[in-house]
């Protein structure tokens, strides 16, 4: 990362943006301060800006700061970024119909490094398991994330395995072995997990492919699972079925 006194003032504003997280979605002035850097003022002065264009909110009680609601007005744009996430609907809406499970769309993103969530359609159940878009994952991680890799072009992987540092996020900590369960999820055709992001979470996915130019990775669409029913053989059996169906039609869709 540059120093702070050489970054300008653009760089300044995303920083600040890209601080709001799922996991830390509320922002004082002096706690943003300390956890980029920046003076206090230069907070203060970038997010009213922020503000003034909807790209911040500010609580009127608390004063802290959140992401505004301009946001919702680039999911069109991103749709049509991603026809993807439009021609999936039918087929997420028909998993989550017959698996009763939540369905959610990924794709690798534009970091090469992780995967993220691009469309979710949650299941009805009171036990579920949720996806919210933006979510991300490295690509080493869960069953949606490995599906991605797995299904990349050769050169995407040997560049991958290359760049990345494995952590013991997920019990793997050799790239033999990940490699090794790459090949193995390319042989069934989809990905398996458990626990490996979220604990008491299951999940299964399968990749869509484009053939409009060759035959090329798209997206992955994926189930969350609670432990409880993914642990049913015959629950799982029914998911990993239905996935594979969607998987095929929706690829032959695409070519």
């Amino acid at each position: 990362m540059k120093q702070n006194n050489k970054i300008n003032s653009v760089e300044k504003a995303l920083m600040v943006l890209k601080a709001f997280s799922e996991e830390q979605s509320l922002w004082g002035v002096r706690e943003l301060s300390a956890h980029l850097g920046f003076s206090p003022s230069t907070i203060q002065r970038i997010l009213k800006i922020l503000k003034e264009y909807g790209f911040i909110s500010q609580n009127s009680a608390t004063k802290k700061y959140a992401l505004g609601n301009i946001y919702f007005s680039f999911f069109r744009s991103l749709q049509s970024e991603y026809p993807v996430t439009r021609l999936s609907i039918p087929y997420m809406k028909r998993l989550l119909s017959n698996t009763q499970e939540t369905v959610h769309l990924n794709v690798i993103d534009t970091d090469g490094l992780s995967r993220i969530c691009i469309n979710s359609f949650e299941s009805s159940k009171e036990l579920k398991a949720s996806q919210a878009i933006g979510t991300r994952a490295p690509l080493y991680a869960g069953a949606t994330s490995k599906c991605l890799l797995a299904f990349s072009s050769e050169k995407f992987i040997d560049n991958y395995m290359r760049n990345i540092e494995l952590s013991p996020l997920t019990g793997i900590i050799h790239k033999d072995q990940l490699l090794h369960e790459l090949s193995m999820i390319r042989e069934q055709g989809y990905a398996s997990s458990m626990a490996e992001t979220t604990h008491g979470l299951g999940a299964l996915s399968v990749p869509v492919f484009t053939f409009s130019n060759g035959k090329s990775l798209l997206a992955a669409i994926s189930l969350a699972i609670p432990e409880i029913r993914f642990n049913i053989d015959e629950h799982r059996r029914l998911c990993i079925d239905q996935l594979l169906l969607v998987s095929q039609e929706f690829s032959k869709m695409t070519a």
